[in-house]
């Protein structure tokens, strides 16, 4: 029953990283993923968005080391959990404040039909099929790319679609405003 009650709480509520060092790599390894997903990943169709991605990885992967015992103590991981939710609030933050920090951070959208005319080297840079977009299209009620005025991705990987019409589309008809 020794084993039950024996707990160092030394070693498990003490910091055994320095904590600038947690800063650090949580800094470094934050800003490095958040540039591989932005500039060579780009954006994926419905996707979740870059941010949010990075961040629930990151997280996931610092409470698992706290938890598994990586680090040896519990302020070492939750440490690192702030680092990464604060550079993320952070870029966000400067991004809102800053129109070219929000170019950096955000692609612009890409426009993908044009007068009812598919932009196939826009679509062959976003490697989005004309299939996928078929789909995007179905989803929002419209049969042919012909009935679309326009259609661009957006920063978050979305589809928006304007029709030659002037209607929305049936997906933005059923959500309502509030």
């Amino acid at each position: 029953m020794h084993w039950l009650t024996d707990i160092s709480w030394r070693g498990v509520l003490g910091p055994d990283t320095p904590i600038l060092e947690i800063v650090v790599r949580g800094t470094l390894t934050y800003l490095a993923l958040f540039a591989l997903l932005r500039f060579v990943l780009r954006r994926r169709s419905g996707a979740v968005g870059v941010t949010d991605l990075l961040v629930l990885v990151l997280i996931a992967d610092a409470a698992q080391n706290a938890m598994a015992d990586n680090y040896h103590s519990v302020p070492d991981g939750v440490l690192l959990v702030a680092v990464i939710i604060g550079w993320a609030v952070f870029i966000d933050w400067l991004s809102f404040r800053n129109r070219r920090v929000e170019r950096l951070v955000k692609p612009p959208k890409l426009p993908l039909v044009d007068d009812g005319r598919i932009l196939v080297e826009n679509m062959r840079r976003e490697l989005v099929t004309r299939e996928e977009l078929m789909s995007q299209l179905r989803q929002q009620g419209i049969a042919d790319v012909s009935s679309v005025s326009r259609a661009y991705m957006e920063s978050d990987g979305r589809i928006s679609v304007l029709r030659r019409d002037g209607q929305r589309p049936e997906a933005a008809r059923s959500e309502r405003a509030f």
